[in-house]
């Protein structure tokens, strides 16, 4: 309690992530998530990834937590498939909210290539799902440029604008806080005013975050903490998310308009590790 209230600025709220077929028990998920958080659910287009992320759905709202579900565009193989999805979501796990994704992919397996595609079926406002997440990515991505990127994220906006969807943007993880500020502020200056919400990777081994790292494209910024850490020593103790996080929370504090809402957490070193580190700084 004593390390929380000394705590140097205000932490932010945090969500969470989960691969659906890792979900904890309902008692685990009770004891590690406190009630109403918000728990991601990724889709990595393994063969049994539906019935997996319906199951670990249902189990969040047994244990008072919030799924929110991926739906990934280009995974989806019709729009009769999407629409059992979202149906089952909304009426077997009381899903309310998800986030949506590209895909990943190069080739759709379907008719949607887009975000934007899969929001203009109106299905989600159909099963009453009216907040939704949209990929951010402050260090740029390998599949398009940042002009088209602005430009998806005016499109989502106007979007909301003209709905009653709550759009949100939540990003990938990144190593380097000052990137992730300008990136924000950038948002801001081209009137994009949806809450962001910063990708953090959770506590965990240097080895652990190389890999992921490598494979989610934020392989520079990494080089960068690396090279910051100093010596062997460092590396060998593991990674801790302060390094990124309280930086930001500090310029943040500074700002009359705060660029950044929350952080959403990847929990690379596990659900225990993370847990205790957001409990301990008093995000959750």
């Amino acid at each position: 309690m004593h390390m929380i209230k000394s705590y140097p600025v205000c932490p932010l709220p945090a969500s969470i992530e989960i691969l659906p077929r890792q979900i904890p028990t309902s008692d685990q998920l009770r004891a590690l998530l406190p009630s109403g958080t918000f728990v991601y659910l990724a889709d990595v287009g393994a063969p049994r990834t539906n019935a997996e992320m319906l199951f670990a759905a249902q189990r969040l709202r047994e244990a008072g937590c919030i799924p929110v579900p991926h739906l990934a565009a280009r995974r989806i193989k019709s729009r009769e498939a999407l629409e059992k999805r979202i149906k089952e979501f909304a009426e077997l796990a009381g899903v309310n909210n998800v986030l949506v994704v590209g895909g990943g992919i190069a080739t759709p397996l379907g008719p949607y290539k887009s975000t934007m595609d899969i929001l203009e079926t109106g299905f989600l406002d159909r099963f009453g799902i009216k907040d939704i997440a949209v990929a951010g990515h402050p260090e740029g991505s390998s599949d398009f440029t940042e002009a088209i990127a602005i430009e998806a994220f005016k499109q989502k906006q106007a979007f909301a604008e003209r709905t009653d969807a709550r759009l949100r943007i939540v990003t990938q993880f990144s190593f380097d806080p000052a990137r992730v500020l300008e990136w924000a502020e950038s948002l801001a200056k081209t009137g994009i005013n949806l809450p962001v919400h910063i990708g953090v990777a959770g506590p965990s081994r240097f080895a652990t975050l190389i890999r992921y790292a490598t494979a989610c494209g934020v392989g520079n910024s990494l080089s960068m903490l690396v090279k910051s850490a100093g010596n062997i020593m460092s590396l060998a103790t593991g990674y801790s998310p302060e390094t990124f996080v309280l930086p930001i929370e500090k310029e943040l504090e500074t700002l009359a308009r705060p660029t950044i809402a929350q952080m959403h957490v990847f929990p690379f070193g596990g659900l225990e590790n993370a847990s205790s580190w957001l409990r301990m700084r008093g995000s959750w």
